[in-house]
């Protein structure tokens, strides 16, 4: 790099490198579920914050703004989801095969977990977590969409499908359509065929999504702090070992990348887009990784500390070069989104706004990191959704390790 780091620009501006990049784009939302809601279990005081360090002022502040709390319900639903991360491993085990998903619920603050067994349940209880009752496993309802997605992939799905997902909360497969097309004959057809699949159907719930169409959110060159490659800036996820990872849809593998300054960075090493949409780039000629996500003067620079995945209901932060830090929730995961480029697995969806040149930034949830941004539909002055793709599974394909403080 050809710059000495200085206060914002050295360790921040380099773990973003130059901020990440993106395309326009749409996106859309789920739904509830069958089953009795156990009481949470009795504990002697809040589940303990689990971060190594407490939350900021600048990020309670921000947050708290975003879902309409106070700085004090702010840093308590803060503390709540950081311990439902950690139990929630742990309540999947106690659960088993009667595993039916798993949520946190803002209003009890606790994590829900979705059993098949009553015996289950009071596992699942005793290990700190409060249950429901459904008829349906996760594995059964995983199984059902990825009927769909097989079918998807020998014969795309009609445009005006914009996505599908297991909602644990409704026990059922959810299918996203867009708004003004519910009774195209091709769409049609994809939902019967949807209700009759399997040998065991499980429910299938049709959502109105938004008129739209989803899209990535790669984007020309514009200013900021951003990287390149070709005419595109697209943004920086997070640092590993020797790189950084971002959204596929940003180059191919062996594309070039140069920094804010025009500076050579290094190449992407690997990238799948569609079916997937993450990549690796590794690092070298001065630049170096850092495990910070930009707060953009919104909220200070965020240290990331792990990968432990947020559930469905958690709240939710990204940062991106084009519309800089935004907060929202957690609204599905495995979500099957169908780009006009193909459709894309395993996704996970929330409410948080981003716009063209946002795509590959990151989605950071306390000091955990999330994701990169994908795609989605609306903006930052209306509103929208976006999803991103897990981090997790794009360390997991090309055996990284993510810097961490």
């Amino acid at each position: 790099m050809r710059r000495k780091p200085v206060v914002r620009a050295g360790l921040s501006a380099l773990l973003v490198l130059g901020a990440l990049s993106g395309a326009g784009g749409a996106l859309s939302s789920a739904a509830a579920a069958p089953g009795s809601a156990a009481p949470a279990p009795k504990a002697a005081a809040e589940p303990a914050f689990a971060s190594a360090s407490a939350p900021s002022a600048g990020l309670v502040r921000a947050l708290g703004e975003e879902l309409g709390l106070t700085t004090d319900q702010t840093r308590q639903r803060l503390s709540q989801e950081s311990a439902a991360m950690k139990l929630e491993p742990r309540a999947k085990r106690a659960a088993g095969t009667s595993f039916g998903g798993s949520w946190f619920d803002a209003d009890s603050g606790w994590l829900v977990v979705g059993v098949t067994s009553a015996k289950k349940a009071t596992a699942v209880r005793a290990a700190g977590a409060s249950t429901r009752m459904v008829a349906h496993s996760a594995a059964e309802l995983d199984a059902a969409k990825a009927r769909l997605d097989k079918k998807a992939a020998k014969k795309a799905a009609p445009a005006g499908v914009s996505s599908w997902s297991v909602d644990p909360r409704a026990g059922s497969v959810v299918i996203h359509v867009r708004r003004g097309t519910e009774h195209d004959a091709a769409v049609r057809a994809f939902i019967d065929d949807a209700k009759r699949s399997g040998p065991s159907p499980v429910p299938v719930i049709v959502e109105q999504a938004t008129a739209q169409v989803p899209t990535t959110f790669a984007a020309g060159t514009v200013g900021g702090d951003p990287y390149y490659t070709g005419n595109v800036r697209c943004s920086i996820g997070f640092s590993v070992q020797g790189g950084f990872v971002t959204a596929g849809h940003c180059g191919q593998a062996g594309a070039s990348v140069s920094g804010w300054d025009g500076s050579y960075i290094g190449a992407f090493q690997g990238s799948s887009f569609p079916g997937n949409d993450y990549a690796y780039v590794s690092v070298g000629s001065g630049w170096w990784t850092v495990p910070v996500v930009l707060g953009w003067g919104t909220v200070p620079d965020a240290l990331v500390r792990g990968s432990a995945e947020a559930p469905i209901g958690a709240s939710i932060c990204r940062s991106g070069s084009t519309s800089h830090w935004h907060c929202g929730t957690v609204l599905a995961k495995n979500e099957t989104v169908n780009y006009s480029q193909g459709a894309v697995y395993q996704m996970t969806k929330t409410n948080v706004c981003a716009e063209p040149g946002d795509s590959g930034g990151s989605f950071i949830s306390g000091d955990q990191a999330q994701g990169v941004t994908s795609g989605g539909w609306g903006n930052c002055s209306s509103g929208g959704e976006t999803w991103y793709q897990p981090v997790n599974e794009i360390l997991s394909v090309y055996g990284l390790r993510l810097h961490t403080a």
